[in-house]
């Protein structure tokens, strides 16, 4: 699949096979692209916790209060990801010039993330809202969830949607 039609297909998918698991070569697959993701200063501040069975479903419904995310339930595999200490000097870059670099970060690794598992005819969806407390004691982790993403095979007839995105001189100036 060329790139740009990789772009055109991944889409966030809120209607999984619940019980047809992620091949664990899949997975090693994804997590080895995200492994290759570029980084302040190469420090990869983030850590990826995959869970399926069990803990999955407990992850995924930790994402669902307020009536939100309830097609999580039904994902095979979550990912949690946490971010972790910059390294020295993405730290001192990101203190001077005020920026945050582990956010940046974590976006390009969960963007690898999701274009590899479209790729390998996989879906995923990207989730900001979760019970960050409930996740942490699910996963023993310590460090701030940053994101949740689902990860399982699309339901058959689980069309891609039309892109609504903005204008592209919306979004772009060319200065010359």
């Amino acid at each position: 699949m060329d790139f740009t039609t990789l772009i055109n297909t991944r889409q966030s998918t809120r209607n999984y096979i619940k019980d047809k698991p992620v091949e664990e070569d899949k997975i090693l697959k994804i997590l080895n692209v995200v492994r290759l993701s570029p980084s302040a200063c190469n420090g990869q501040p983030y850590h990826f916790t995959v869970l399926s069975g069990e803990k999955a479903n407990l992850v995924a419904k930790a994402t669902t209060s307020m009536g939100m995310n309830k097609f999580s339930l039904d994902a095979p595999t979550v990912i949690v990801i946490s971010e972790k200490p910059y390294v020295a000097t993405a730290a001192f870059g990101a203190k001077i010039k005020d920026n945050d670099y582990r956010s940046i970060d974590i976006g390009i690794a969960v963007s690898n993330l999701t274009l590899k598992a479209t790729e390998l005819g996989l879906g995923s969806c990207i989730l900001g809202w979760f019970e960050e407390k409930e996740i942490q004691k699910i996963c023993n982790i310590k460090d701030k969830i940053r994101l949740v993403v689902t990860l399982g095979y699309p339901k058959e007839g689980d069309i891609i949607r039309n892109k609504k995105r903005k204008k592209l001189d919306e979004l772009v100036t060319f200065i010359r």
